[in-house]
């Protein structure tokens, strides 16, 4: 007989949070910790959504996808999951570039790139200042025509080797193009510039044991396994869900599922005005990913001057077409020494990481999909080369993710690795509005997306929740 994993389920709950990602686990931790009985449902066998993590043989275990976040995530995690979370969060002084136009290291914080940009790349200190300055004013309601693009030739007319060093790591953080709106790149890369990147150390199988210890503690009951197929709606009002075939009744729902998914699939758009239906099918997907996954031998080691972080490509431009392309010239590697995930084996990993086009790989044969990802490890390796050599006789274990992948494990629509585009927030934000008692919290405009976009947002959702349920005012 299959396990039922909703046995003891009760048939009611304050709220119910669908997706065990970081935002929803953030608004369910909190939320518990406020005393509501909440319950969380998670489609996937672990918590995490792309902040999880799988095991090979031999005791090689992956983080899904890189992770790279500013120092704004360990205050949010210490105020939000407790300090035995936040005190793993260490930075990483060791970031690297390598193009055909540059090569170099980096501490990446501001006094470091104000450094590099004058004395390197010989702009002047007041030029710079204005930028940094600019970057760090912008906020959730600047104007929204100015493009990525258009902002850096304000400051930086024809530097084309200023643009890559500025928005190469940012487009690894969140998916972020020079066509995209200024603001969506202005704010990440101003919390970046606080005090640098900084990553959890000892991967995220201990960060989601230690969420789930901490969510059980304060009382919720989150569930693996469980796929929630439908958002229950009465007039305007949320009224529960389906999940695994039983209805739960619930007061409140936060739906950790993508957008589109959210209002289309779980709850229908019939159930919604036509002009806000309008604009959710206005609001366009992010783009995808692909992952290639490098275990050494036991014994095997990378040296570490090789560095935490490597952004590397062949192109001699920065371009955005160039970047999505399947013929992959750009590449973000992330090293992870045994100090990275401390497990008392001394073992070294490799992920690299690069942006994806779903379009390339959604409608290939099973042959030409299992070629495309052995040419796909192929290459990497052939990259990997350059800094770690013989790397193809140290490496043990190797195996490649795409769109297809994460939209298998995630159900994100198109295998979006960060949500929506920046018009999805206002249409995240307003779901309230079309139904009492809904809520979304995810990656949504570009803005809310990575791990401490997830958390934050989770956090904003919870607090909306909690005053809904307890009948207070939101305070803004």
């Amino acid at each position: 007989m299959p396990k039922d994993f909703l046995a003891g389920v009760a048939d009611e709950y304050d709220c119910v949070v669908i997706g065990g990602g970081l935002a929803g686990l953030t608004s369910a931790n909190i939320l518990g910790r406020a005393g509501h009985r909440v319950l969380l449902l998670e489609q996937h066998y672990k918590l995490g959504g792309l902040a999880t993590w799988f095991r090979r043989p031999g005791g090689h275990i992956f983080d899904i996808s890189l992770h790279g976040f500013p120092y704004g995530m360990l205050k949010s995690c210490r105020r939000y999951w407790g300090d035995e979370i936040a005190d793993c969060i260490v930075q990483l002084k060791n970031i690297r570039f390598d193009n055909p136009m540059f090569s170099l290291t980096t501490t990446f914080n501001r006094e470091d790139f104000t450094k590099l940009l004058t004395s390197r790349f010989g702009i002047a200190e007041e030029r710079v200042k204005a930028f940094f300055d600019t970057a760090r004013g912008m906020n959730f309601y600047d104007d929204q025509a100015t493009t990525t693009g258009q902002l850096f030739e304000k400051f930086f007319p024809g530097r084309e080797d200023v643009v890559r060093l500025l928005m190469e790591p940012i487009t690894y953080a969140n998916g972020s193009t020079l066509e995209d709106p200024a603001i969506t790149y202005g704010i990440v890369f101003s919390n970046f510039m606080a005090k640098g990147v900084f990553i959890y150390e000892g991967g995220t199988d201990d960060l989601v044991t230690k969420m789930g210890r901490e969510l059980k503690k304060n009382g919720v009951d989150a569930r693996i396994n469980c796929d929630v197929t439908k958002i229950l709606t009465g007039p305007h009002r949320v009224e529960g869900v389906v999940v695994n075939g039983k209805v739960i009744r619930c007061r409140s729902v936060v739906s950790n599922s993508n957008l589109r998914n959210t209002i289309f699939n779980l709850v229908g758009e019939e159930a919604f005005d036509p002009q806000f239906v309008s604009d959710a099918r206005a609001v366009r997907l992010n783009n995808s990913s692909t992952q290639v996954y490098m275990a050494l031998k036991p014994g095997e080691t990378v040296d570490e001057s090789t560095g935490d972080l490597l952004f590397c490509s062949t192109a001699p431009l920065f371009r955005t077409d160039l970047l999505l392309s399947k013929n992959i010239t750009s590449r973000t590697f992330s090293f992870y020494y045994p100090r990275t995930r401390p497990t008392g084996k001394e073992r070294y990993a490799i992920v690299s990481s690069t942006n994806a086009n779903w379009s390339d790989w959604a409608n290939l044969s099973d042959e030409e999909y299992a070629a495309s990802k052995q040419d796909l490890i192929e290459t990497t390796l052939n990259a990997l080369e350059k800094y770690v050599p013989n790397c193809r006789d140290k490496i043990e274990h190797v195996e490649a993710a795409t769109p297809k992948t994460f939209h298998h494990y995630t159900q994100h629509q198109l295998g979006a690795s960060f949500g929506t585009k920046f018009e999805g927030l206002a249409v995240s934000r307003a779901l309230p509005q079309q139904i009492a008692g809904l809520y979304h919290a995810g990656s949504v405009g570009i803005i809310m997306s990575g791990w401490l976009g997830a958390i934050n947002y989770g956090v904003i959702v919870a607090n909306e929740v909690d005053a809904k349920l307890c009948g207070n005012t939101v305070v803004v």
